[in-house]
């Protein structure tokens, strides 16, 4: 249950901008908001402090479940941060902390791509790599055909790629494409060789700093002292008096579009939607 050697030195030298934060944005209406519903919202208590992942489970239904119902098993509790590549990701969800374990639960087909419908309140970026129609479904990046597509398919629906920029969480495996159990990963750069070959199952909201300041290893090894998760689970297990209430900038709405091109005109030509991180707000817990 662990990414596999090429992949990680694919993705040790792999160029991950970091993501760029706008400063002058417009004070957005309260209209522009939407508030992530508490199921779809993951509370990992660290270490190091609190991440927080907004669930995606309109692009990885199976993962999101198998996410959900361990930590709120309590699962999660105690398990390491067992392996940490600075500029990579960090992985964790081995009880024993090896990289070789998981849950009793069987393993789960792989969710590489999924159906997108005129439902899903995809918000397009326009321009920058990879090429073609990109955007975000809910704060997932993903690439996907274009709506037009949709009418010549019978479910009325095309295809979408979730994309592993900065802040996404993966589902991490074996070799087999439909070995992915416990274990996942969370993103500390853009890498595009995990696009379509691994499962993303959310995005990071709140503290991609924490995730900066988890212990690392030396070559990309299971680390000899990692630092931990203490709680993990959905902000709806919470008792109400600890539960974190989060609202998102829609990245529908024209402040987030505003947000947008104030990234595209501080990166340039190297913009990509990448570069785009999702704006929120925490209150509670």
């Amino acid at each position: 249950m662990k990414i596999t050697p090429f992949v990680l030195a694919a993705a040790l030298s792999a160029f991950a901008p970091a993501a760029v934060l706008a400063q002058t944005a417009p004070v957005p209406a309260a209209s522009d908001w939407r508030t992530i519903a508490p199921e779809n919202l993951l509370v990992v208590d660290t270490s190091k402090g609190r991440i927080l992942v907004e669930l995606e489970p309109r692009a990885a239904p199976r993962h999101v479940e198998r996410i959900t119902t361990l930590a709120n098993q309590g699962f999660y509790d105690g398990l390491k941060f067992h392996r940490v590549v600075t500029g990579f990701m960090a992985q964790t969800g081995d009880p024993l902390g090896t990289g070789q374990g998981g849950s009793d639960l069987p393993d789960i087909n792989g969710e590489f791509t999924f159906r997108r419908g005129r439902d899903s309140q995809f918000a397009p970026v326009q321009g920058g790599a990879p090429t073609g129609l990109v955007g975000l479904v809910g704060s997932l990046p993903v690439a996907t055909q274009p709506d037009a597509q949709m009418m010549v398919t019978a479910d009325f629906k095309t295809d979408a790629t979730g994309l592993f920029c900065t802040g996404v969480a993966g589902m991490a495996r074996s070799q087999s494409p439909d070995s992915a159990n416990s274990q996942f990963y969370l993103m500390m750069a853009t890498n595009p060789v995990l696009n379509g070959t691994y499962t993303a199952f959310g995005r990071i909201v709140s503290g991609l700093d924490v995730v900066s300041l988890l212990k690392a290893g030396p070559d990309g090894g299971v680390l000899a002292d990692p630092d931990a998760m203490t709680r993990v689970r959905t902000a709806a297990a919470l008792p109400e008096g600890e539960r974190p209430t989060v609202r998102v900038l829609d990245a529908r709405s024209a402040a987030f579009r505003a947000h947008v091109e104030e990234v595209r005109a501080a990166r340039g030509a190297q913009f990509t939607v990448c570069d785009v991180q999702p704006v929120a707000e925490v209150s509670g817990g």
